[in-house]
């Protein structure tokens, strides 16, 4: 089949300028996009316009908690407990002070009567206070200024939290001279609601601006600078309208339209400047408009979509997990992904075609750049790669390979180290902004009233007959001589260390519904503390009465549960995101090195970010520069394993980028060490604008008021630098340098099952 002519009206599909090669399926497919090309922006309009419709209302459905582990043994004791004992179930929990002290008799009358309201309330199963229920010392303050309700509510995680949304500001209207505090789970998950909804406007209001400065900083461009932007509002608003569209179906966390909004902004970005990127190039090199799209779509447009493939591919991991607030990200992150990847590949082509040299126009930063800095951003003739920065540092890099990557691993390995020491917890009241109403009020609990409120451990037993019954007592006479128990509440009495300290009848006896007891474990240790978790596995170890099912409870129980509920699934996890990396990247390269080598050094860089994520956030080093987060001691066990497929599949991001434009030029010269720098000059400005601007979006969240969301930002945006920069720019060159022509090996079996199934370059570049 002989090539027609670039010029030649009647050409359907140009053929490659550079190398008159016979027109790819990828050319058809550049020439289509050319010829339809207004169809397809009337088509992206009305996808973005029906995109915007379809996830108005989306924050209302998004749904609250998701930490826990459903199928646990902590899950199953909370819902006996509230089933069968609600008033002991503190799902919110009032703090009530008056003018006097709160025996006095306005103050009783007036906790009383609020008390009582709260009680009639929908959504309330049951309510309890201080003035209702004998006037235990427990539920009033050492100081005797304030008493507590307790309110069972009805429904999942996020229905208390809605209950709560709306019965807080009722009662506080109708406390007449009280004051109300409130605190407990359900008021957690309202406040952060709220928060992550304020964080998310203040991060899209920092991020926009910096962002669009640094694109036209890069670009020299307003025109090009406009287009990463328009595809991150497609990817995002095509995310807001899925998983609108979701949330009818199954649990959607709420903190996961802040993860879409960053990675569509980021990945958006990141995809149009590699597409951009090349078609200026081309056009630099002396191509048509027509002629430009070819290339671009065929090795850039490709590279996107495989690179697309592989970040989605990684946060399907994610869905392996039980805890609903891992598999939202997955839910959010594979659309934005993907949306992101076919807007880069189907819309920015089109938009490309329309504009043609008119994507260099408006440079509003022309007079502070230099004649040189204007050449790389227009659309001057290019300068000889043998001339470029990136190619000179590479070359330097690989002349000392030992020095250069072994720095690169110290500084890493160093960076990591923390991690030996990582404490695993759970979200709490702490994570909010410590002058956040629920943040007070949970202070005010700890430092006012009697520990035991909260460091009480709910032991559930079921199966207890009228024969049974006699064998509770040996059972709580053997759960209060496990170590680091207080005292046991039991029937007929409560016991400490194996004697019984209370008669029948007294305050605190167990509980009996039917054949269901609750027995109330007070802790001499705190139940957010790995003390508190080690005294769950031993009083899970305790013989329960012959014939009964027990199950343990409380924050402790529920953050032991989570955890064994994390490691148990993260080798699937990471054996989908290893085992996909491997298989994708093979097809991609053809190589059994460079996708090993892919894993290693993503394994150097998320091992740092761990380590630096210990440091900062777990042990409270350095936290001015995020923010000052409340300092807890541990860090939230969901977040590693989060950081982790979101990050390894960024990473993999400029992986793939940059082994694209190396292998282009090795199928071409067979020169390895040449082929490295060249690539690395292709692509090491744009890797390092897209690092820098991922960064920035991520980094952003820094502000938020919520720890978890402060921690997964900072924690992703420094994976990406560490990547963009020791990895990519320094331990990459150096291994291939070392490795030389094993970089493309691959055993005959193997490279035969390539040439079949394998992506394929031609040697041209």
């Amino acid at each position: 089949m002989s090539t027609t002519a670039p010029h030649d009206r009647r050409a359907r599909v140009p053929a490659d300028h550079s190398t008159g090669e016979v027109p790819s399926m990828s050319d058809r497919f550049s020439a289509a996009l050319y010829r339809r090309r207004t169809t397809v922006l009337w088509v992206s309009a009305l996808a973005l316009v029906l995109a915007a419709l379809g996830g108005l209302g989306v924050e209302n459905r998004l749904a609250h908690g998701g930490f826990s582990d459903p199928h646990a043994e902590s899950s199953r004791a909370g819902r006996l407990v509230s089933e069968h004992f609600p008033t002991t179930d503190g799902d919110l929990i009032l703090l009530l002070s008056g003018a006097g002290p709160v025996d006095s008799p306005t103050t009783a009358s007036l906790g009383t009567d609020l008390t009582r309201r709260a009680e009639r309330a929908a959504g309330v199963r049951a309510a309890g206070s201080y003035w209702t229920a004998g006037r235990p010392s427990a539920l009033r303050s050492r100081d005797g200024s304030m008493g507590l309700v307790s309110l069972s509510l009805s429904g999942d995680e996020h229905a208390q939290a809605k209950t709560a949304e709306r019965l807080v500001p009722e009662l506080r209207r109708h406390a007449r001279g009280l004051t109300v505090m409130a605190a407990g789970p359900a008021q957690v998950q309202t406040e952060v609601g709220k928060q992550t909804a304020h964080d998310l406007l203040l991060a899209e209001a920092i991020a926009m601006p910096i962002t669009l400065v640094l694109l036209l900083l890069i670009f020299g461009s307003a025109v090009a600078a406009a287009l990463p932007l328009v595809i991150a509002l497609l990817s995002v608003l095509v995310s807001r309208a899925v998983l609108n569209a979701l949330a009818g179906v199954v649990s959607i966390s709420v903190y996961s339209m802040n993860s879409t909004t960053a990675l569509g902004l980021g990945l958006g970005i990141d995809y149009s400047l590699f597409m951009l990127s090349r078609f200026r190039e081309e056009l630099r090199g002396g191509a048509t408009v027509r002629e430009a799209l070819g290339p671009t779509v065929r090795r850039a447009g490709r590279t996107v979509a495989f690179s697309g493939l592989t970040v989605a591919l990684s946060l399907v991991a994610l869905l392996v997990f039980p805890q609903y607030f891992l598999r939202s990200f997955a839910y959010g992150g594979i659309v934005v992904v993907l949306s992101a990847a076919a807007g880069a590949v189907f819309v920015l082509p089109a938009l490309l075609a329309v504009l043609g040299h008119r994507v260099d126009r408006y440079d509003v930063f022309a007079r502070l750049r230099g004649p040189a800095r204007r050449a790389t951003s227009g659309t001057a003739a290019p300068v000889s790669p043998e001339n470029g920065r990136w190619y000179r540092f590479a070359m330097a890099v690989m002349r000392r390979p030992l020095l250069y990557g072994g720095g690169a691993v110290i500084v890493l390995v160093v960076l990591a180290s923390p991690f030996t020491r990582v404490s695993s917890g759970l979200f709490d009241d702490r994570s909010l902004p410590v002058d956040s109403q629920v943040h007070r009020a949970t202070r005010l609990l700890r430092e006012r009233f009697d520990r035991d409120v909260l460091r009480t451990v709910p032991v559930v037993v079921e199966g207890v007959g009228q024969s049974g019954r006699q064998a509770l007592e040996p059972y709580a006479r053997a759960l209060s001589e496990v170590r680091d128990v207080r005292q046991v509440s039991a029937a007929p009495g409560a016991y400490a260390a194996g004697r019984q300290v209370r008669g029948p009848g007294a305050a605190g006896a167990a509980l009996v519904d039917g054949d269901t007891a609750l027995f109330s474990v007070v802790s001499a240790v705190e139940q957010d503390s790995s003390a508190g978790t080690r005294l769950v596995d031993r009083l899970r170890k305790v013989a329960p009465p012959e014939g009964s099912t027990v199950s343990v409870g409380g924050r402790a129980a529920e953050v032991r549960d989570s955890t064994s509920a994390i490691a148990r699934a993260t080798p699937a996890a990471i054996g989908i995101v290893v085992g996909s990396s491997l298989v994708l990247l093979f097809l991609f390269t053809g190589s059994v090195l460079m996708p090993v080598k892919a894993l290693v050094l993503n394994t150097f860089s998320l091992s740092a970010t761990f380590g630096a994520m210990v440091f900062v956030f777990q042990e409270g080093h350095l936290s001015p520069l995020v923010g000052s987060p409340t300092h807890t001691g541990t860090l939230d066990a969901t977040i590693p394993i989060l950081t982790f497929c979101v990050a390894f599949g960024l990473s993999m991001d400029y992986e793939v980028f940059l082994l694209s434009r190396i292998r282009e030029r090795y199928l071409r010269t067979g020169d390895n060490r040449e082929s490295v720098a060249f690539g690395l000059q292709h692509t090491g400005r744009i890797i390092t604008a897209a690092a820098l601007l991922v960064a920035v979006v991520l980094f952003v969240f820094a502000v938020s008021g919520v720890t978890l969301l402060k921690l997964l930002g900072v924690g992703l945006a420094l994976a990406v630098v560490l990547d963009a920069t020791l990895v990519r720019a320094l331990l990459v060159p150096s291994f291939m340098r070392l490795a030389g022509r094993a970089n493309w090996w691959a055993p005959g079996p193997l490279r035969r099952l390539h040439n079949r199934v394998g992506l394929r370059e031609d040697a041209d570049g």
